[in-house]
């Protein structure tokens, strides 16, 4: 990646940073690396699925509320309270043709305001152009890694493993590969049944960093699907190349299932161990089941015990390496 910057381009230092007007430390006396969230200007650029193709199949239910512009103004306003010190800004289905140009506009809100301080674009690894693309988000000095999903099958017991655009798929596989040139890692969003096919992936790529996206995204909470979710994790974690985000724990239609939350948050933590996991928000999606606060409430729970390094290693040193963000608590 180039090392040059232009003057509109350059990151915010720390002091003009809008993070700088948050620090409360009443509530958490550790700062925080918030390590997924999205922005998007609904006037600026095209997002199919918040203005023109409505998701049915949304994993969490009905998001139209969150269809609307969500910018720093926003996000902060969802972060007062907290000693937020970076943020890493994971893609927002931006339209395809669009995708080097969220880039560009994520650079320019860093250079207004301070955030975001890493940058996860999308290309999707079956697209005809999908090695410029990459080049094209490889120009951005913020720009970190791509979060691309793969094809996925409906549920557990149903394979297509091999048909295009999943992670056995040959296409896919080339183009992937070219991560590794660029020094970018994969944000890997897939449910609890592709787990252990995404630790294939992480095998065979032994020199691409992957975090897993959501805590693996572990939706049924029956003891049969945790078991199944559990030994996605556990492929996973064999891999040295490969973190986890613990992140967004909501339900489909709303729910925010404390109990069943905090034991998600427990046994993550407890398969990765304390250097392998990372904080994250998903904001604004993860207001669709509660709040800062809630997110906050539950890691803490999850984590209780936890010495105040495993906390601060958790709650932004771990995502500072991984993502090699220019921010210093």
């Amino acid at each position: 990646m180039s090392s040059s910057q232009s003057a509109e381009a350059r990151p915010a230092a720390r002091g003009d940073s809008i993070l700088n007007t948050l620090k409360d430390c009443s509530t958490l006396d550790i700062p925080i690396v918030d390590a997924h969230h999205h922005l998007w200007d609904l006037k600026a650029g095209r997002y199919p699925t918040k203005q023109d193709q409505y998701d049915e199949k949304f994993f969490l239910g009905d998001y139209r509320k969150i269809c609307r512009d969500y910018l720093v103004a926003d996000y902060a306003a969802d972060l007062a309270g907290f000693d937020i010190v970076g943020t890493v800004h994971i893609q927002a289905a931006r339209a395809q043709e669009e995708q080097v140009q969220e880039t560009a506009w994520l650079s320019e809100v860093n250079a207004r305001y301070g955030l975001p301080n890493a940058i996860v674009g999308h290309v999707v690894f079956t697209q005809p152009d999908c090695a410029e693309v990459l080049a094209g988000h490889a120009r951005f000095p913020l720009m970190r890694g791509i979060r691309s999903r793969p094809v996925t099958s409906p549920g557990p017991g149903q394979s297509i493993a091999g048909q295009p655009g999943t992670m056995q798929d040959e296409h896919w596989l080339r183009n992937f590969a070219l991560l590794e040139q660029h020094g970018m890692s994969w944000d890997m969003r897939i449910p609890y049944w592709h787990l252990e096919e995404g630790a294939g992936v992480a095998r065979t790529f032994p020199g691409i960093s992957m975090v897993v996206n959501h805590t693996g995204l572990p939706l049924d909470r029956s003891e049969e699907g945790l078991a199944l979710w559990r030994r996605g994790l556990e492929a996973l974690a064999d891999c040295p190349n490969v973190v986890i985000k613990i992140s967004e724990l909501g339900l489909p239609h709303g729910r925010w299932d404390i109990p069943s939350n905090v034991r998600v948050v427990r046994e993550a933590a407890a398969v990765f161990g304390p250097d392998r996991i990372i904080f994250a928000s998903n904001l604004p999606v993860a207001s669709l089941s509660t709040d800062f606060r809630g997110i906050i409430s539950v890691m803490l729970e999850g984590l209780k015990g936890a010495s105040r390094e495993a906390l601060e290693k958790f709650f932004h040193r771990n995502a500072i390496r991984f993502y090699r963000m220019p921010v210093a608590p």
